[in-house]
């Protein structure tokens, strides 16, 4: 576990400013873990944590950013890089999270609907400001919080956007998104192989250090975890080793 290189950012989702957690992105299937995300926020921050993953899952449902009230009090509250998701569908939208405090806005179903607006978006706020928000189900990129899939493959996405500047993508495959079963390996080989400029953040499926010890092996860049941090799969205490030792 010496010398990993690999990023490792948690998750925060929200509802009503809640710390919840959705099994494959099903809002009937959640589970509140903390009602002060500020708290948890402060709680990786103290071990060493530097990038924190916030998903506004409220947002993303109603089509644009509904906690963030929460976000404030985490930008506010933490010197955490906070990368902040759900509903950003708008200049406003964007706009509105980046003045609430994220340093990083990820934007999802509207690169896929109206990728024209996602391009002027990176060509305006910079590279280091915006990533794609890629959800994968069945190869395909899912949009408006997972709930209706396109016609579009990851692939051509991220190649599309890279060539524009794109240096960030979130890929989450969302059959293993919530269920601790470990993740794709193979798509994020795949993706980091054809796109090495673009860090591809990895997401959905993490359920041990195993797992992450393997990505980093892999030469992935940064990790998303979740669920098993909440369900102690993963402890602070060893997440802290990692960071320390990272």
């Amino acid at each position: 576990m010496n010398g990993m290189k690999i990023e490792i950012i948690p998750a925060i989702d929200l509802i009503g400013g809640q710390c919840v957690r959705l099994t494959q992105g099903d809002y009937g299937r959640r589970t509140v873990y903390s009602s002060d995300p500020l708290e948890v926020a402060r709680s990786y921050e103290a071990i060493g944590v530097r990038r924190l993953h916030v998903v506004d899952l409220d947002g993303a449902k109603a089509a644009s950013p509904r906690n963030l009230d929460t976000l404030r009090k985490i930008a506010a509250g933490t010197n955490l890089d906070v990368q902040y998701g759900g509903g950003i569908k708008s200049g406003e939208a964007l706009r509105a999270v980046l003045e609430a405090g994220a340093n990083r806005a990820i934007c999802g179903s509207v690169a896929i609907t109206d990728p024209d607006r996602f391009e002027e978006w990176l060509a305006a706020y910079g590279a280091e400001h915006m990533i794609l928000g890629a959800d994968i189900r069945a190869g395909k990129v899912a949009i408006n919080g997972w709930q209706e899939a396109s016609e579009t493959d990851v692939r051509t996405v991220v190649g599309r956007f890279a060539s524009h500047g794109l240096r960030q993508t979130i890929c989450t495959d969302i059959s293993r998104d919530g269920m601790l079963g470990g993740p794709n390996f193979e798509l994020y080989a795949m993706l980091q192989e054809a796109f090495p400029e673009v860090e591809v953040t990895v997401s959905g499926g993490i359920s041990t250090l195993d797992d992450i010890v393997r990505l980093d092996a892999m030469g992935l860049r940064s990790v998303i975890v979740g669920k098993a941090i909440y369900e102690g799969r993963i402890t602070l205490k060893e997440l802290e080793r990692c960071l320390r030792n990272g």
